[in-house]
């Protein structure tokens, strides 16, 4: 009976890997094709995995928590097999754990992972040793060069480097052990603070090695009155997806202000009507969207991102907007082919996404092919902020709240002081791709569209 490879599916462009939340089926549990085997989370949006066959589950590769690359074999599947037969068949399936468990060696290939290239080719940066995107990106956070990384001796198939292989490089070099890494993995690793390495089996392995244990960093003491609270998952997801953009992306931020009387006007005017016609509400966020939809069309380049040399400009219009969560974090679901909604479809829109965030409903594909982020910081009080990219896109924008203010307006009788509805703009751009001139005229541009609203628009 043939066995066949659950590989983790890809989430998103900018998604790399996903962290597994919980196993719905067990080894030697019967599955239906499309049936949920496992739960998984980005940094974006929880989600199933579903069976891509039916049959007998075989085997589990990861364990719950696990951070797993995209592509990676996590679980196979006995396919024509039943429970009934299932024992009957060779299987591999994890050994029960006990809280001292006998050491064992466990042979199994490592799978090969997919990079983040655009042809999905292997990662060799030299000759022909093969990396997985997840090593690379973490010597590319940790500062490990290239020459340092092919010095060190992978424990994976064929002497490949694995996660917890650069990890323990980079935890003895913080220790001062210098740059040589000849040593192979001892049993019961321990992995630096805030780091997770998945294993490629779900067992503990047993490495021999003359070679002196790594010294464990010591833990960091805190004086005075405090409350340690550890991160939760999302927030830590967040966390790395943050400082991944700002490692990425030359960050350049340029303000605007816009007069938006009249479309606060307007809003007032007609959103009970608007309320009560198409049963849903009018807020702000639609009408920004609407008009960065249409400087969009006349700047393309602030829709697209970098590989490697080559700019992609995308000819579709995915809007994301930043929505915050009832716990504080915060999730970007996306508004695909926002130039083809009128303002109803964008208010559906808007409404419909930001509920099923707040809800915990959002769906994957809800997350995914932004081109463009939005962030309202207005909506807690703040006048004007400096947003981080949202990878893979090269540009966000930031509309703050929306204030009362004298200024000079100019009239055919002179310059006059009048109270009006005023807000700060701020748009973060990709400084490799967006120069200042085409991030400040861009952005002055939203401007001028909020401030040039007709009060006369119908809906």
């Amino acid at each position: 009976m043939p066995l066949v490879d659950l590989v983790m599916p890809k989430m998103g462009e900018s998604i790399m890997e996903a962290t597994i939340l919980k196993w719905n089926k067990q080894p030697g549990d019967t599955v239906k094709q499309d049936e949920t085997v496992l739960e998984i989370a980005t940094d974006k949006v929880d989600s199933e995995v579903p069976s891509i066959a039916e049959g007998v589950i075989d085997e589990l590769l990861y364990q719950v928590n696990d951070v797993v690359p995209v592509g990676a074999v996590i679980a196979r599947i006995r396919t024509g097999a039943t429970a009934a037969n299932a024992s009957a068949a060779p299987t591999s399936q994890a050994p029960a754990y006990s809280e001292n468990p006998s050491p064992q060696v466990i042979h199994r290939p490592s799978p090969v992972y997919p990079t983040a290239t655009a042809n999905n080719h292997t990662a060799s940066p030299s000759g022909n040793r093969f990396y997985s995107p997840l090593v690379l990106n973490i010597a590319a956070s940790e500062g490990v060069p290239l020459h340092e990384l092919e010095s060190i001796s992978g424990s994976g198939n064929e002497g490949r480097v694995t996660k917890k292989d650069i990890l323990r490089y980079v935890a003895e070099k913080k220790a001062g052990h210098g740059h040589a890494y000849t040593e192979a993995p001892v049993r019961e690793y321990s992995t630096p603070p805030g780091l997770s390495a998945p294993s490629h089996t779900p067992a503990r392995e047993t490495y021999h090695s003359n070679a002196p244990a790594v010294t464990t960093a010591p833990q960091a003491v805190y004086s005075g009155n405090v409350e340690i609270v550890e991160m939760d998952r999302m927030r830590r997801l967040i966390a790395d997806h943050m400082v991944r953009s700002k490692h990425t992306s030359p960050h350049v931020t340029s303000f605007s202000e816009a007069d938006v009387t009249h479309l606060v006007q307007w809003r007032d005017k007609v959103k009970k009507e608007f309320e009560k016609r198409e049963n849903t509400k009018l807020t702000f966020t639609p009408l920004f969207i609407e008009a960065i939809v249409r400087c969009i069309k006349k700047y393309p380049l602030i829709n697209s991102s970098l590989d490697g040399d080559k700019i992609i400009i995308k000819k579709d219009l995915h809007i994301g907007m930043a929505t915050a969560l009832p716990t504080g974090n915060l999730i970007v679901p996306v508004i695909r082919h926002a130039d083809q909604l009128n303002l109803t479809g964008l208010a559906r829109q808007v409404n419909t996404l930001a509920d099923n965030a707040r809800q915990g409903k959002l769906k994957p594909e809800d997350t995914q092919g932004g081109t463009f982020t939005m962030t309202n910081v207005g909506t807690f009080g703040s006048l004007m902020g400096t947003p981080i990219i949202n990878q893979p896109q090269v540009a966000i924008l930031a509309v703050g709240a929306i204030k009362k203010r004298p200024v000079v307006l100019e009239t055919s009788e002179g310059d006059a002081i009048v109270i009006r509805h005023m807000m700060y703009l701020s748009l973060s751009y990709d400084h490799r791709i967006v120069d200042g001139s085409l991030g400040a005229t861009f952005l002055s541009a939203v401007a001028r569209e909020l401030e040039n609203f007709s009060l006369d628009r119908e809906f």
